[in-house]
């Protein structure tokens, strides 16, 4: 009768231990995905000399991006993890997508259509072509269709870049004068305001934006980057109108409230000089990261070999898919 009664109780043991496995077992493969999700991953090892310009095509299903000083574009498909490379002839700056899907390209003293089918470059205009110590930095499509591109002495000289609107029929108009760095740049979601960073600076600054004429008018200093994180390079915004801010020489992308100007999370890489970033991914909730190697002495490079790499971490934000040059 004893043991009867101990075979009932371990019975019953067994039971509500395997009841309990069960019942936590979802919970913790969820925390397991969402600690896989939360890891930042080597999307490509391209020892980009200056990696830049993220941007993603949702109808390739693929992430752009340039190496300013190696003279590139890349695109890397986010299924099939293939690598494509073009060699071009002059430094680009910027990386943008037209209505048709091919791409607009910012070299330095001109802007050209690259064609998918063709692969050909066509010239659109020039840009600052006998400033010949200039070259495009970022550059992004505003809610309007129309590209919005900066420009920077090659030398990082202050005060020698600007920044230009160019609209669907290629009238140029200057926006901002006497920048040394223009870089990155985004769009609140109600197209009431606009987001610069002229990085030598520190500060991220909002002006107020008309979507209809593209005029833009100075509001205030929206965060003050400490310059201990590191310099505020390129940047883009959520769905929650919070910045992702790269930080060239602070190892790391920052998440900031601009709104409260709070610092909400930090994002380390195995990198000091992150130069970018955008959201891409099937449900634009991947963070895309551009990193540079130039100017890093051999042991640093030692010490971080990914420098120059493509980063991407899965958020669990989103952002928005990239606007093209002649929409409206």
């Amino acid at each position: 009768m004893f043991i009867g009664k101990l075979r009932i109780i371990g019975l019953e043991l067994f039971f509500v231990l395997s009841i309990t496995f069960y019942l936590t077992l979802p919970y913790n493969f969820l925390n397991f995905y969402f600690l896989k999700m939360n890891k930042l991953f080597v999307a490509n090892s391209c020892n980009n000399i200056l990696g830049e310009g993220p941007i993603w095509h949702a109808e390739r299903g693929s992430i752009f991006w340039i190496d300013i000083e190696g003279k590139k574009l890349f695109e890397l498909n986010e299924k099939t993890n293939q690598l494509n490379t073009w060699a071009l002839p002059h430094r680009i700056g910027t990386v943008a997508i037209d209505t048709s899907d091919n791409l607009i390209l910012a070299l330095q003293g001109k802007i050209v259509r690259f064609d998918f089918k063709t692969l050909e470059f066509e010239n659109l205009l020039e840009l600052e072509e006998n400033m010949i110590n200039n070259r495009p930095n970022d550059g992004k499509v505003d809610p309007k269709g129309r590209l919005w591109q900066g420009t920077m002495h090659v030398d990082c000289k202050d005060n020698e870049g600007s920044l230009y609107c160019i609209d669907k029929t290629l009238k140029i108009s200057k926006k901002l004068s006497d920048l040394s760095i223009s870089n990155g740049m985004a769009w609140t979601q109600n197209q009431d305001f606009f987001y610069h960073i002229d990085s030598p600076s520190y500060q991220i600054k909002k002006y107020s934006y008309d979507n209809e004429t593209g005029e833009i008018k100075y509001d205030k200093v929206a965060i003050n980057i400490p310059q201990k994180n590191g310099m505020p390079d390129g940047m883009t915004i959520d769905e929650n109108g919070n910045l992702w801010i790269a930080l060239w020489g602070g190892f790391a992308v920052q998440c900031w409230d601009p709104i409260n100007e709070l610092l909400l999370e930090t994002i380390e890489c195995p990198a000091p000089q992150i130069t970018s970033c955008t959201f891409g991914g099937e449900n634009m909730d991947k963070l895309y990261i551009t990193s540079a190697r130039i100017g890093l002495d051999h042991k640093t490079l030692e010490k971080y070999p990914e420098s120059g790499s493509l980063f991407m971490r899965k958020l669990g934000v989103k952002g928005f898919k990239p606007n093209k040059f002649g929409s409206s």
